[in-house]
């Protein structure tokens, strides 16, 4: 997919038409075109999850989807789990928990912690360790971010019956 396209995407809820080349991943596009930057480029291999993103509510690697074959969709980043309320349950949870630590995979973590948490709302431990497999921390030993995932779903569950 060579040559240059011009894309609409939906970006943490606005609108947004790129010009791009064929080649450009999405995560490139996010965070050298538009400066979201929350989400890494670890590995760039789409091993680490560094970079995930949703893309129609979906998991991603950012660092190896072609943003020409995300024309028309709706992308979420880290910068658009918080509301104009504020932040999000899991953002707040990461930060209660202690969480993040040298923060380059929070932002991997938290996206696939929001998938998680929209499917599962009331996990176990071992159910939020297997939702997180693909995300590698290289500080943190993995226990503070499990008790973030279970907090945030403990919020979650609170806002819900508020």
């Amino acid at each position: 997919m060579n040559g240059n396209h011009t894309i609409a995407l939906t970006i943490n809820g606005e609108p947004q038409q790129l010009h791009i080349s064929g080649n450009e991943t999405l995560l490139t596009v996010l965070r050298d075109r538009l400066y979201l930057t929350g989400s890494k480029r670890g590995c760039n291999q789409g091993v680490c999850g560094a970079c995930t993103l949703q893309v129609d509510g979906i998991n991603v690697r950012g660092c190896l989807t072609l943003a020409a074959l995300c024309d028309g969709t709706t992308v979420t980043t880290v910068e658009g789990l918080a509301t104009i309320s504020g932040l999000s349950p899991i953002q707040k949870a990461f930060a209660e928990t202690g969480a993040v630590q040298c923060g380059f995979c929070t932002a991997g973590m938290m996206m696939a912690a929001n998938e998680f948490l929209a499917h599962s709302p009331r996990p176990s431990a071992d159910e939020a360790r297997q939702a997180l497999a693909g995300n590698i921390c290289r500080c943190t030993g993995y226990k503070k971010i499990i008790d973030a995932v279970l907090l945030a779903a403990e919020m979650m569950s609170e806002e819900a019956t508020a």
